[in-house]
């Protein structure tokens, strides 16, 4: 398969998640505010692992929440998108937001001064 129709398949995936996990009724998923960052689907379809990252809850329940959900939300998405193969979904955490903010917080905290160069020469 061509790499482009890949891409395209792993953003409308990812655009697809993002409407279907509004849906999901378990309060472990719903109630942490889940994004998903990426799809990276397989060459041939049949797997795609989901990177996702929430703002908070439990990682752990979050991670059960979005395992017992699957099933759903596999069919939700062969409801939604017209692919001859549905892949089987694995969720995994996305930690680049968080050490993203981890960086953003030290860079802020360092105390950085400009000194002003120093004239030398007199006319």
């Amino acid at each position: 398969m061509a790499k482009y129709r890949q891409n395209r398949i792993n953003d409308e995936m990812q655009k697809e998640l993002m409407m279907i996990l509004r849906r999901v009724k378990d309060p472990r998923v719903l109630d942490a505010f889940v994004s998903v960052t990426s799809v990276d689907c397989s060459a041939d379809l049949k797997y795609a692992k989901i990177y996702y990252s929430a703002l908070h809850g439990d990682e752990k329940e979050l991670a059960q929440g979005l395992k017992a959900a699957s099933g759903f939300i596999r069919r939700e998405l062969a409801r939604s998108l017209n692919l001859r193969i549905t892949p089987e979904l694995t969720f995994l955490r996305d930690s680049s937001i968080t050490y993203g903010a981890h960086i953003a917080s030290i860079l802020n905290k360092l105390d950085i001064t400009e000194e002003e160069p120093e004239d030398n020469e007199q006319p």
